[in-house]
This record gives structure tokens, sequence and C-alpha cells, in this order.
């Protein structure tokens, strides 16, 4: 079992570099099975979730090539096979592969996918948008087969603007005949990075990152070249930490644009920032926070994916703050092991109220899901004393090389197997 052990109360300075985004990766790499070629995708963080669809690819036996920060992928030998419930369960976005496969096969058989147990997590839009298109999807327990003789482009409105969704539908309509119309689309960045992946390779998508999408079939898609964007939650995860303990700390290759919401919140609440076009740095001052009150969104509100770590930020914060939880409804397990902490919390129909500040003082806690792992960092690098997580696989699921990027800036973190 691996631990991660943090001796707290460092004050941290420097520079943080960002690594490739997460949640665009484990799209971009099962989106390359559609090329009729090969595709190289660069910037790619050596996270877990990376080496799992990786080695989903290769059950499908596609040629990959891992080296330094790309991935080169080759499906020309590919076979359209079972994705097994071992491989499906690694995490929640091999679900992407229905897509990808169904757009390229029209058919694909997999497990209900895995991943952090945050809430309830159906796939019933994903399934809708199949069938839109002219799919037929059955199911036995967790088991899904998703066909169709032909796909054809459609109208689809979804109910709610889910990522996974419309990812996973333009990834099934960019070889279906006639036009494809995603209405009320998720409009995240990523979803941007994934279409302009499509596109380099001979896709027709336009209006990525509206509300509206359309997609135009084409028959074949050819050999590309792509980049991952910068990680927006991982230097939202940093410029936080930055402002609980960070004097002068630098977070560089990211998107400022991409984090207006966060910001917007640090400078509300008196952090010290300089944003500059590809860094955040949190200035030297003195820490006398006001208090705030932050509701998640879908984009480009407030990430539901900085809530935890934000939450932390809001014990250091004078007086009374609120959080309002409106996309996952088990976004607050990471508050028992705050208050275990020295966190004043209490939680209430999906509002947690905190007041502050209050001291923390190392003790050991649970990483009970990837950003409620960033969380107890977080808390673990203010406390005084030491902090020692567990579960801390689901950390390494989203944040590349946290350890020696949290070690060069000075703080005192080490991963350990015990």
């Amino acid at each position: 079992m691996k631990i991660i052990e943090i001796e707290g109360a460092k004050e941290l300075t420097g520079t943080i570099r960002v690594s490739g985004a997460k949640n665009a990766t484990v799209a971009l790499i099962p989106a390359a099975i559609l090329t009729d070629e090969e595709a190289t995708i660069c910037n790619v963080p050596e996270i877990t979730d990376t080496e799992a669809l990786c080695d989903i690819l290769r059950l499908l036996n596609v040629n990959v090539n891992r080296s330094t920060e790309s991935v080169v992928i080759n499906p020309t030998d590919m076979v359209n096979t079972e994705i097994t419930e071992p491989y499906s369960k690694k995490l929640r976005a091999s679900y992407y592969f229905m897509g990808a496969l169904l757009g390229k096969y029209k058919k694909a058989v997999m497990y209900f996918p895995g991943g952090c147990s945050i809430g309830a997590r159906p796939i019933d839009l994903h399934l809708k948008g199949f069938e839109a298109l002219g799919a037929k999807v059955t199911s036995d327990k967790n088991k899904y087969i998703v066909e169709a003789e032909e796909l054809k482009g459609a109208n689809i409105y979804l109910d709610i603007a889910s990522v996974g969704a419309t990812i996973n539908i333009m990834l099934a309509a960019v070889k279906a005949k006639g036009t494809t119309v995603i209405d009320n689309a998720a409009k995240e960045p990523e979803i941007v990075n994934v279409a302009t992946f499509l596109n380099n390779m001979g896709a027709k998508i336009t209006g990525a990152g509206t509300s509206t999408i359309k997609i135009q079939g084409v028959e074949h898609l050819h050999k590309c070249f792509h980049e991952v964007i910068p990680d927006r939650i991982e230097a939202g995860t940093y410029v936080i930490i930055g402002a609980l303990c960070g004097k002068n700390l630098r977070v560089d290759n990211m998107i400022p644009e991409h984090l207006d919401s966060l910001i917007s919140k640090l400078e509300e609440i008196g952090v010290k920032l300089e944003v500059g076009a590809d860094y955040v740095e949190v200035l030297e001052h003195e820490r006398n926070y006001k208090t705030t009150n932050i509701k998640t969104a879908v984009y480009p509100g407030f990430p539901t994916d900085l809530q935890q770590p934000f939450t932390v930020l809001l014990t250091q914060c004078n007086g009374k703050s609120k959080v309002t939880e409106t996309i996952w409804e088990n976004r607050f397990m990471h508050i028992p092991y705050l208050k275990d902490l020295g966190a004043d919390i209490e939680v209430k129909n999906q509002t947690a109220t905190v007041l502050g500040p209050t001291e923390l003082k190392g003790c050991q806690v649970v990483a009970t899901d990837l950003r409620a792992g960033a969380a107890m960092v977080a808390a673990g690098l203010l406390a005084s004393g030491t902090t020692t997580i567990t579960n801390v696989e689901h950390i390494l699921r989203g944040y590349e090389d946290i350890i020696e990027k949290l070690s060069d800036v000075g703080a005192k973190i080490t991963l350990k197997e015990i």
C-alpha cells in the first residue's frame, strides 16, 4: 500500500509547471482509434489513468508507443473485441471507447466504467445519443452492447450539459452519414481540445466551446499530430496551495482564462496574484482573507473539481463561508477528514458551512477520491506536524509527478510503500 507523508507548515517558493490536462487526455486516447492511419499526441501526463487507457488500446491490438510526454497510436491492426470488466472499471473515461468503437466499427461491447465514487454517474445521456444516431443498446447487468447497421446524423438535445456525453456523441458521430447537431452541449476547454484533434484528422466539427456543436460526417480520418492543453484543474490546485502556504509561488504553463472563476474568487478574498499570459503567481502577502461563498457549476462556472481544495482555503478565512455543490452529491467526503485536521465545517443539504480561521494539525486522513485527495495534500501542506494520506492511488490517477513538483518548491512530502 502506498501512502503520502507530509511535514507541513513549510513555505513554498519557486515555479511549478503544469502538465497536460487529464480530462482531455482520457478522451483523446480513445478518440485516436478513429484514425485510419496513426495519431501522435504530445504533452500527455504520466498518470495511472493514461496507462489504464493504453492497456485498453493493447487489448484491442492497437500499437502504442509511449515516450516522454507523447503517445503514438496506430490502430491499423486493431481488432474490435470486448472490453472486459477488469479493464473498463479501472477508470470512468473508459466509456469513451464506447463512442469511438461505435463510430469506427458500428459496434462496441464493454462493461460499465469505474472511477471515483463521488455520486450517481449514469451514462443514460451517452446511450440516448447513440440511439438517436441509429444504434441499438442492450445491457446484461453491467455489460453493454451498442451496435448499428448504419449511423445517421441526428439532432440531439442533452438534458444536462454533460462533458462525457458531449464527447462520446462527437466520437460516434464523426463518421456517421449526414450532420449531427448537439444542443445544450458542454463548453469545457477539454471538449474544444478533443474537437480540434478530430478536425486535425479530417473531421468536420464546428461550435465546440459553445452550447451547439455541429458534426458533418466524413468517411475517413487521417494521421495527425496534436498537443494536449494544460490541465486547468492541476493549475488551480497549485494556485490554491500557493494561497495557503506560498511565497511568490508561480504556476507556469497554464491558460489563466480557463480559471477565471477561481481567480476572481481568490482576488475577492484577498489573495494577491500576478496573472500573465501563461502563468499565475501567488505573491508574498499577509494572509488576512475575507469570507466568500461558492457554488459549483458547469464551465465557465466554478469547477466542481476545485471545490474540495478550495474548501481547505476557506478554513483560513475570517468568518463564515459557504460551499454549495450542484454537480456531484458525494463531493463532500473530504469534510470529515478536514474536521479531523481541525477544521470547523458542517454540511447540510449539499451546502458546507465553513468557519474560520482554524489551525490545522496533522493526522492520518484518507483520499476518498481524486480531488478529495488533492484537498488532503493542500491541508497537509498547511497543517502543523505530520499528515499521512492513505488511498493515494486516487491522487496518482490525476496529478503527474505531484511529489516531485511540490518537493521542488520546498514541501516536505514523500510517497512511501508500506
